[in-house]
């Protein structure tokens, strides 16, 4: 499958790790081995799509990698798996968030589930399984479909011209996050909000509104109702999907 990419970071390159390259490779994924070194992992992360780290006995990478892989992850939407004893993994483990970490290996590794793994992973990108999804609410189409078109290649994106239809979408769809326009005609946005507080199964899903009105006493009154932000209508595309990214990484779960 032609764009799946992954890098093997470890101390050296050993004749097991090399093994698992060849057979990754074999599947039609690119793979490349990578020292453990900042400067290294940093020069050939660029296009990955998923990490693994292979640890040999009693040859554990350095914190500082750890930390950097660890941020690396979060700010490239990425996941690792991690190929070592279970004593080296319940240390790598301590080191990286769990919701970052995809699969762990427990050495003797079985490489045909290894490469199973590998390309089942691949696919599940492509189709955008791993991808935050995103429920738009606003009653003008057309700036639905401007959103939509900014974030589709990023994100599930979920389309909705009114607050009732909002909540009869999130009856059969998980988001997660809703972009919810405040000046809405018949259910407004705080009433949506407060729609969606009031259920269980939407009380908790973030919610940042979408405002056109940029004085100070429409920002104050939007800020009043607690939601987790809200963004000007006339916010550009590239400073929209920063701060969404910067949004996802704060609230990491």
């Amino acid at each position: 499958m032609p764009g799946n990419r992954m890098i093997v970071i470890g101390e050296k390159e050993s004749f097991i790790a090399m093994v698992l390259i060849r057979k990754t490779k074999e599947a039609g994924a690119e793979c490349l081995m990578v020292p453990w070194k900042v400067n290294d992992i940093n020069s050939n992360i660029e296009g990955a799509e998923l990490i693994t780290l292979y640890i040999e006995d009693d040859e554990r990478p350095p914190e500082e990698v750890l930390h950097f892989l660890a941020d690396t992850l979060e700010e490239r939407g990425l996941q690792m798996m991690v190929v070592g004893q279970q004593r080296d993994i319940d240390f790598v483990c301590g080191h990286i968030p769990k919701g970052l970490i995809y699969r762990t290996f427990p050495r003797p590794v079985d490489n045909g589930l290894f490469t199973e793994t590998v390309m089942d992973y691949f696919k599940k990108v492509e189709s955008g399984a791993f991808r935050k999804s995103i429920l738009i609410v606003d009653d003008d189409p057309q700036y639905l479909t401007l959103i939509r078109e900014w974030l589709k290649n990023d994100y599930k994106v979920f389309m909705a011209n009114s607050g009732m239809q909002a909540i009869k979408m999130l009856a059969k769809n998980k988001v997660d996050l809703i972009l919810l326009d405040h000046e809405m005609p018949i259910t407004s946005g705080p009433k949506v909000l407060e729609m969606l507080r009031s259920e269980s199964d939407t009380k908790d899903i973030p919610v940042i509104f979408l405002t056109g009105k940029s004085d100070k006493e429409s920002v104050m009154a939007v800020v009043a109702l607690r939601p987790e932000g809200y963004f000007l209508k006339g916010i550009q595309k590239e400073e929209l999907l920063e701060k969404l990214q910067e949004f996802f990484i704060l609230h990491k779960q």
